[in-house]
């Protein structure tokens, strides 16, 4: 128990120490209008209360990420415990901050534009396909997960859950953001947090030894190094890279500046709560990794939130989890589209007030991701987590690059995304779907991209301009 106390407290006074300070070196502005109040269209530009923002933000982010991703780092023992502490503070949360913060100076511009303003022409374009890639895989499979549940659970087959599924997308997509959005997911986001609570008190009163192994080694049963498989497993709830394509959203409804550190910065440090709430519970109700690999192999990650809810909170535990099993990924499915169909409107600088505008993007988008539905794509999912920490890294870059120009502190950004670079070409180099070179060549390259990637930044972006928000390309 004392151990996830300790992190828990951590994450919580990092929130306001190391948060404070890098809203500290940002630079936020209180009086500084925000596009929620200039831009104002009644569709995705609408003020919010910062509360409603943050749980907006909050669902926005994690789904299912903070729970499945955590419950599969759990294998590896107490260390996945402080990735997810010291990758939240760190990584992740200066990721969502800068990632949100950006957009806002830059007038509520997607991740691609926020990128390219940084980094130049090669990398808009570069994450316009990532970040396009990603959504419509998150979007697609957050379809077929849960209508193949619901289909199990009613009897109903599961092609017209994937059809009202898909319906329901559709208009979170298409509706003004404060519609559908602005008020479910406020209410959605109290039960993510009611529900990792919960369990973990009741995980506390039952009796259960909490943590009953105390080492840094890898505990996996199959034997998979830390390095760099952990840093990919866990990635929602320490660093995701996804996060970035949902923050400008709320950089469209954030009313104030001032709000920032809390709206981007404590979403995360929140997720990274919840994900250490299900690592600890992982680790902990099972009491071996042998056993927790034992339930994933006969049901996934779905049948251990299951065990847990139920043996935990009885019949209303079992009720929760389903719901949540359910209902989370559907909340980052709606919202993944509609990051796309903002990425779009901006590479064609379509307003998207009118309907019919909307409707130009929508529409195709939701035809390529029903076609998707019908195809084999497991081996495309396999480089989720690598495409997912790679966006992540660019992110990183990009606000270094940012803190760079506007002589600041750039070591905040610098760092994680120097360690994350060197995670990501390590994975590609030594991966059976990358090279699958072995691990001590895959790390010396890994290392080897991630000090030029520091060179090259150090060496070509020290040019003084305007704290005028988003950079032009030198």
């Amino acid at each position: 128990m004392l151990v996830f106390v300790v992190c828990a407290t951590v994450l919580i006074a990092g929130y306001f120490i190391y948060g404070g300070f890098v809203d500290r070196v940002f630079g936020s502005d209180s009086e500084r209008p925000t596009p929620a109040t200039t831009m104002q269209d009644g569709v995705d530009y609408v003020p919010m209360s910062p509360r409603k923002v943050y749980l907006v933000q909050l669902l926005n982010i994690a789904g299912l990420g903070p729970i499945f991703g955590p419950i599969l780092g759990a294998l590896y023992g107490p260390i996945a415990l402080l990735w997810i502490v010291f990758g939240c503070l760190f990584a992740g949360a200066t990721h969502d901050y800068f990632s949100g913060m950006l957009s806002i100076r830059g007038g509520g511009k997607s991740v691609p534009d926020v990128v390219g303003d940084n980094l130049g022409t090669f990398f808009r374009s570069l994450m316009r396909v990532l970040s396009l890639v990603l959504l419509l895989l998150v979007g697609v499979v957050f379809v077929l997960g849960p209508a193949k549940l619901l289909g199990a659970q009613t009897g109903v087959a599961a092609a017209i859950w994937v059809a009202c599924i898909f319906g329901y997308y559709f208009l979170a997509t298409m509706l003004p953001i404060d519609k559908i959005i602005g008020r479910a997911y406020p209410v959605f986001g109290a039960l993510l947090l009611f529900m990792a609570f919960g369990l973990i008190v009741a995980l506390f009163v039952s009796g259960t030894t909490v943590i009953p192994t105390l080492t840094l080694e890898s505990l996996h049963p199959k034997g998979l190094p830390l390095w760099p498989l952990m840093f990919i497993t866990i990635a929602c709830g320490a660093v995701s890279g996804f996060h970035a394509t949902q923050s400008p959203m709320m950089a469209r409804c954030l009313p104030n500046e001032r709000y920032g550190r809390f709206a981007f910065y404590g979403a995360m440090v929140g997720e990274g709560l919840i994900a250490l709430v299900w690592a600890t519970l992982g680790m902990s109700f099972y009491q071996s990794p042998e056993a927790l690999q034992a339930v994933l192999a006969e049901g996934g990650p779905g049948l251990v939130v299951n065990q847990i809810s139920t043996s935990l909170l009885g019949v209303t535990g079992g009720f929760l989890a389903v719901l949540g099993v359910i209902v989370l990924p559907i909340t980052s499915g709606d919202t993944a589209f509609r990051s796309a169909r903002l990425i779009l409107a901006d590479f064609f600088s379509l307003s998207q007030k009118a309907v019919i505008k909307r409707l130009y993007l929508a529409i195709p988008l939701f035809v390529v991701g029903f076609v998707v539905t019908q195809v084999e794509f497991g081996i495309i999912w396999r480089y989720f987590g690598f495409a997912n920490q790679t966006l992540a890294t660019i992110v990183l870059w990009a606000a270094a690059a940012w803190l760079i120009r506007n002589d600041r502190f750039q070591w905040i950004a610098t760092v994680p995304a120097t360690f994350m670079t060197a995670v990501v070409t390590t994975y590609l180099m030594n991966a059976p779907i990358g090279f699958g070179l072995p691990l001590p060549v895959a790390s010396g390259i890994g290392v080897a991209a991630a000090a030029a990637s520091l060179i090259a930044l150090q060496l070509g972006l020290r040019r003084p301009r305007p704290s005028t928000g988003a950079l032009a390309h030198p």
